[in-house]
């Protein structure tokens, strides 16, 4: 994951240099002490970027959490840290990157949407469970475990063609796929409002979560 200026949005995973970590450890003595994520840091895994919380503006620095495993009681860490301290960004793992990772029944629909991605002009991406699992090789999932991916917001042209394919893909797959279609902007809405033809979605952004019209999130519309 090398050092880019890919946009700090939603789903970016970042990694520290070795001053970004010590730097955390030594304003917060509470994560200093806390083994699984000394571990995590040892290690150099990704952070998240997440949205940010109530009251917490650019001033405290790019927020990231890191998603602990089960077997560290699956606890979501939420931290803060300078631009200075990131040492790499870039996009969650693509399907090529997690198949190695997922359930046997899983790879399967893994392939049917990446193919999906592919006809319709976007990269499929993976965040959640199975992510985190490819990428440290901790165990996260269990047989409730949804898959989570999300996909560019295609051209209006193939929209409707991406939605149909998700909701065919996830009624036959033995998993639930949840997720999101991102606009370029970062903002996103789960795929399957936007299939059910809702007027009105719900548009998470990185300062929280809006009400707008369906279709000007479709058009690719900033508000």
């Amino acid at each position: 994951m090398p050092r880019s200026d890919a946009p700090l949005r939603r789903h970016t995973l970042v990694t520290l240099t070795a001053a970004g970590w010590a730097a955390l450890f030594a304003r917060d003595a509470a994560l200093a002490a806390d083994a699984p994520v000394c571990r995590w840091a040892e290690r150099g895994w990704p952070l998240v970027v997440r949205r940010a919380l109530p009251g917490e503006t650019r001033e405290f620095g790019v927020p990231l959490g890191i998603p602990l495993p089960p077997s560290a009681g699956k606890r979501r860490i939420v931290v803060s840290v300078g631009a200075d301290a990131l040492a790499s960004v870039g996009a969650p793992p693509a399907i090529a990157a997690v198949l190695g990772a997922a359930p046997a029944a899983w790879r399967q629909p893994l392939l049917d949407l990446e193919a999906l991605g592919a006809r319709c002009g976007v990269q499929v991406r993976v965040f959640g469970s199975l992510a985190w699992q490819a990428l440290t090789g901790e165990p996260y999932l269990t047989g409730a475990s949804d898959l989570d991916v999300f996909f560019p917001l295609p051209g209006a042209a193939h929209a409707a063609t991406l939605l149909d394919g998700l909701a065919a893909i996830d009624a036959r797959a033995p998993m639930r796929v949840d997720g999101e279609l991102l606009r370029d902007d970062g903002a996103g809405v789960n795929w399957r409002e936007l299939h059910a033809g809702l007027p009105d979605v719900a548009i998470k952004t990185a300062g929280g979560v809006t009400l707008g019209p369906a279709a000007d999130f479709l058009a690719g519309s900033v508000q």
